[in-house]
């Protein structure tokens, strides 16, 4: 590991321990420089493709699913560890249901659930996006299992 202060490539491990989303932390020293530094370790997973809706395949991409669920949940009360909660269980759920490739609407599927679950109104938002609502009645069939539920 090369320093980031000096790039001296001898460091010494000082502390090690697990981290969240199944990665390890070291804690790290410089033996030419003696600054510390810290660096996270996480298990390379074989690439998953996405299949898109006109059939194109691109790399599943962790941060996109991130800032989809994070617009949905904009100006709600919801804690930004709950949404990184939730990326991490999509992105597990999916990585060890499909081995290679993952059709866009298996992930779509289970962000909706997801947010169904946690809040109505980010449900709403991501299920309009996710399905392409085109007109206002779209939203007042999605609305009413959700209204019929109310107080």
């Amino acid at each position: 590991m090369l320093c980031p202060c000096c790039h001296h490539d001898e460091t010494r491990v000082i502390d090690s321990r697990a981290s969240a989303e199944n990665s390890v932390r070291r804690r790290r020293e410089c033996l030419k420089c003696r600054r510390r530094f810290t660096t996270y370790e996480k298990a390379e997973q074989a690439s998953l493709k996405v299949i898109k809706k006109d059939g194109t395949r691109v790399s599943f991409d962790r941060e996109k699913l991130r800032v989809g669920i994070a617009k949905a949940c904009h100006k709600r009360p919801i804690a930004v560890e709950k949404i990184d909660q939730l990326v991490a269980d999509i992105e597990s759920e999916v990585l060890e249901t499909f081995e290679r490739e993952v059709p866009s609407h298996e992930i779509g599927e289970r962000v909706s659930n997801s947010l169904k679950e946690l809040d109505d109104v980010a449900y709403l938002r991501f299920v309009s996006v996710y399905s392409e609502f085109q007109r206002a009645s779209d939203f007042a069939q999605e609305l009413q299992p959700i209204l019929r539920g109310a107080r």
